[in-house]
């Protein structure tokens, strides 16, 4: 069987971070989403993949490349100027040639054994893998009976269902016209829900019901969950060097990584090259990526640092994530709790979301600068490229390419 991974969103929920970069290649555990996604599908035994992409996707080529370093053959497909779902995974047409072919969404998080599932069960026209949730509402709701999927809703008000479409399918031979003549939604797309709709109503849909771990991260706190899942999944390992330091649970320090006078808390991940010490404090469920360096009484929990990142001189990062070649000046603090204990709310796009966490610091690009005594207040984002000076309290979000300064007046009172 080969698989089509499906990478050509922009992700603009995840803005700033997607403005350089495509969503699936944002890090979880010092590896791109798509990456864990692609090791899951070599994990059920398929070896022949493509990979559909558009928007920025010379960075997952670049990445990726012939698929050869990742234990798999990649090949590549751009999708065309039709959007949707259903149109990307038609973009593949040529690659799976009528036959059977798994699909899978380039930004979830699911345990391989999930994927194995799906593939196993499969049957008719189209199998998906679905999983139970507290909230349905918010996802495409099916309705299974004996294995057959009998209806499908996409985020209805009142689901009469808790299993939820998970975005891993496997497709039957000829299920590509049915992918082909997806009906255009009222977006102006071509989605699967409706080929799902139309296959459910012709008794020609499956499903499975998966128990394993699966996120579809679609909300950037919700990269958080993703990547405290993943990271405490792992075997602890030291491939790098730690001196004078306290290592407590699963920790992984990769290859040319240094841990010196310092505390580390697992579940945590320290990438490549990166320098943590003296007098550092990693907090559980933290990832640092390649090329960081903290320092000086600094403490960072439960956060995604990306490559590159300087934060020394009693720095501290809660509950965020943080871009590539980020500068924190000294004192820099990150606020992820609100007085009043209430959850923290978080604009995306034009919508304010509860983002029903009461602990969620900031969202900050790539190539930000903060100046000394800086603070961002919970729930907000500054764009990549940005200049945050000294003093400043960011109590709004910031565009991108901003230079954010506090005006001053000072008054000189005589000694006397």
């Amino acid at each position: 069987m080969k698989a089509v991974i499906l990478a050509a969103g922009e992700g603009r929920r995840m803005r700033p971070l997607t403005f350089t970069r495509p969503k699936c290649m944002i890090p979880i555990a010092g590896k791109p989403i798509l990456e864990h996604v692609v090791e899951g599908v070599k994990a059920a035994g398929v070896r022949d993949v493509m990979i559909v992409v558009k928007y920025m996707g010379e960075k997952v080529r670049a990445h990726f490349g012939d698929g050869r370093d990742f234990g798999v053959k990649i090949s590549y497909a751009e999708q065309g100027a039709k959007y949707g779902t259903a149109a990307a995974f038609a973009s593949a047409k040529g690659f799976v040639d009528g036959e059977e072919f798994l699909g899978v969404a380039g930004d979830v998080v699911v345990d391989p054994g999930a994927i194995r599932k799906v593939v196993s069960a499969h049957s008719g026209k189209i199998t998906m893998g679905l999983k139970a949730v507290d909230n349905p509402s918010k996802y495409g709701v099916v309705k299974l009976e004996k294995g057959r999927v009998t209806e499908f809703a996409e985020k209805p008000e009142k689901p009469e269902s808790d299993l939820v479409n998970t975005s891993i399918y496997c497709f039957g031979e000829g299920a590509m016209d049915a992918l082909e003549g997806a009906p255009k939604t009222v977006r102006g797309e071509y989605e699967i829900t409706g080929v799902i709709q139309s296959l459910a109503e012709k008794g020609q849909a499956s499903g499975v019901e998966i128990g394993e771990y699966w996120m579809d991260v679609g909300m950037p706190w919700q990269f958080l969950d993703a990547s405290g899942h993943i990271i405490g999944g792992m075997k602890a390992e030291n491939r790098g060097e730690v001196e004078n330091s306290t290592i407590k649970g699963k920790v992984v320090v990769e290859k040319g990584a240094k841990i010196f006078n310092s505390y580390v808390e697992g579940p945590a991940y320290i990438g490549r090259n990166s320098v943590v010490g003296p007098f550092v404090y990693i907090r559980p469920a933290t990832a640092v990526g390649g090329n960081c360096s903290l320092s000086s009484g600094t403490t960072v929990k439960n956060s995604i640092l990306m490559d590159g990142v300087n934060a020394k001189h009693l720095t501290y990062i809660g509950d965020s994530i943080v871009g590539e070649n980020c500068n924190f000046g000294a004192g820099t603090q990150v606020a992820n709790y609100k007085f009043d204990a209430s959850s923290v709310r978080m604009r995306v796009g034009e919508i304010n979301y509860d983002t029903e966490k009461h602990k969620l610091g900031v969202v900050i690009g790539d190539n930000v600068k903060t100046g000394v005594l800086s603070c961002a207040m919970p729930g907000k984002t500054i764009g990549d490229g940005c200049w945050i000076g000294a003093g400043v309290v960011v109590n709004k979000d910031i565009g991108r390419n901003r230079k954010v300064f506090v005006k001053q007046e000072l008054e000189e009172l005589d000694g006397g």
